[in-house]
């Protein structure tokens, strides 16, 4: 093994190898594509055979996939459990090791971004849309029916908030936080392909040039661009429901499908744009928007009880948060349909999701040492989460409890017009509606256009800038997924089918995390020679 090409320093690597073998990772020249042969001919294969499938027997695959999904989701929750509370742990360890001092990049590098474009971008891709979509319905959901005691309750209003933390706190982050570590360290330290195949390269060496690393890559590629597709279909619906609630524009598929269109043409123009302008310039619009609606039902709505529920919801979420981590239900059989509806699918969604968002935040991060990157990727979203949480789903939860009530009629009928019924309960409901449905229009092409990137990324190799026609190609494939699809019904398959995927990646960042652990070790033990 030779040493890597540019200008590492001695404490940063030594048997690297200097290029990709010209087997597996050569150019596609005739087609003036920079590919991946393998990855991007075997994705594109598997995601469009799934699409035919789906059309040409839609019942059949979406009960074989549900049945599947329900199988991995009942007899592995355990390991789900186990896994996130490790990673999570992992996570901890690392950032306050001696390890944490180590940078992602050259010694001597810088980051590349603000701390405020910084967190703009990995908030977007992480789970914005998702608190958009769930910051209400789910308290709701969990007031209406929790794991223990009874509904409607104003016990059962204090845990439903506890829950939703559990959920959307540290957790999902920990998981977010180790993938993207390992690819910014291999990618910008070791400068390995900025790949999912080089987080193994401690384990199998050169290896990761021949099938196993197309396989991993592979089944990167296909779990993203399902995961974004199937969420793109779904926030179709959500604008969709918006617009019916807010303007009364008719909800049709024939409306959807002009949704998928312009938020995928948006996307393409934003991918095509590249990071430093269109992916960075929509995150930091999207905050502002998100931050000034945020602001707005926190001062309309019920302030101080707001101010002290924030309280009391930390104090919830870090009481609770050793027994909610390791809690599998077993004494409590009636109990255990509820972990593996809620728990168990979050963590299965979460681990599904690592590769893109990891490797997005990864692409953004050079120049941060861990104990920075871990610190701030696993506390300021938790915490700007739970803040976004307290805001709209304790202010539903007061309206429920103490106010006119009706939301929580409004989850059971449609949960994408929740966040929407809250709205009307305050001043403007025109105004406040039409910007919250601006941004969730930006969270999904934010979305859109990050996996497109990811995905393309991945597919050519690990190169940091393809050719513009993959984006393209993948930002549309995007669309036209999520628009056939969600045409036939099928897009509750296409999600089952991403959480299937997460069992493989469970097993994958577990050796991710062994393999970095050693890479790290050798860093120290190389930099104080």
């Amino acid at each position: 093994m030779t040493p890597p090409p540019g200008h590492a320093t001695r404490c940063q690597r030594d048997g690297v190898p200097t290029s990709v073998s010209k087997e597996t990772m050569l150019s596609a020249k005739k087609l003036s594509l920079e590919v991946n042969p393998f990855v991007f001919g075997v994705s594109s294969f598997l995601i469009l055979g799934v699409v035919a499938l789906s059309v040409a027997f839609t019942s059949e695959t979406s009960a074989l996939v549900a049945a599947t999904q329900r199988t991995i989701v009942e007899r592995f929750g355990w390991f789900y459990i186990l896994s996130m509370s490790g990673f999570l742990a992992f996570a901890l360890w690392l950032m306050v090791s001696p390890f944490g001092s180590i940078k992602l990049g050259d010694d001597h590098s810088e980051p590349e971004y603000s701390r405020t474009s910084w967190f703009a971008m990995l908030f977007s891709a992480g789970m914005g849309i998702g608190l958009l979509f769930f910051s209400v319905s789910e308290p709701i959901m969990h007031y209406n029916a929790p794991p223990k005691g009874s509904g409607g309750s104003l016990e059962a209003a204090r845990d439903a908030m506890g829950l939703t933390f559990f959920h959307w706190g540290l957790h999902p982050w920990a998981v977010y936080s180790l993938m993207a570590l390992a690819l910014a360290y291999y990618g910008f330290r070791l400068k390995l392909p900025f790949s999912l195949r080089s987080t193994f390269y401690p384990l199998i060496g050169e290896r990761i040039y021949g099938r196993v690393g197309d396989m991993v890559d592979t089944l990167a590629v296909v779990s993203t661009l399902f995961g974004v597709a199937t969420s793109l279909g779904l926030g179709a619906m959500q604008v969709n429901a918006g617009f019916n609630y807010v303007f009364g524009l008719a909800e049709s598929e024939n409306a959807q499908m002009v949704i998928i269109a312009c938020i995928t043409a948006a996307a393409t123009v934003s991918v095509v744009s590249g990071l430093d302008v269109g992916i960075r310039r929509l995150s930091e619009l999207n905050m502002l928007l998100a931050f000034a609606l945020l602001m707005y039902v926190f001062i309309a709505g019920p302030t101080n009880f707001l101010l002290d529920v924030f309280v009391e919801n930390l104090g919830s979420y870090i009481r609770h948060l050793p027994a909610h981590s390791f809690w599998t239900a077993s004494f409590e059989p009636d109990q255990r349909r509820w972990l593996t509806d809620w728990t168990v699918f979050y963590w299965s969604w979460w681990v599904a999701w690592a590769p893109f968002v990891g490797m997005f935040i990864a692409r953004i991060s050079r120049g941060r040492t861990i104990r920075e990157f871990l610190a701030s990727v696993l506390i300021g979203p938790t915490v700007i989460g739970f803040i976004w949480l307290t805001v709209f789903g304790d202010t539903a939860l007061f309206e429920e409890v103490y106010g006119d009530g009706g939301i929580s009629k409004a989850v059971e009928e449609s949960i994408p017009t929740a966040i929407f019924v809250l709205l009307d309960h305050l001043p403007a409901p025109s105004v406040t509606g039409f910007i919250c449905s601006v941004s969730i229009i930006l969270f999904f092409v934010t979305s859109s256009d990050s996996a497109s990137l990811v995905v393309d990324t991945i597919a050519s190799g690990g190169k940091s800038h393809p050719p513009i026609a993959q984006r393209i190609y993948w930002a549309v494939l995007e669309g036209v997924v999520a628009a056939t699809l969600l045409a036939i019904g099928g897009l509750r398959a296409l999600q089952t089918a991403t959480i299937a995927t997460a069992l493989p990646f469970t097993i994958i960042l577990i050796i991710v995390c062994v393999g970095m652990t050693r890479s790290l070790r050798n860093d120290l033990r190389r930099c104080s020679r």
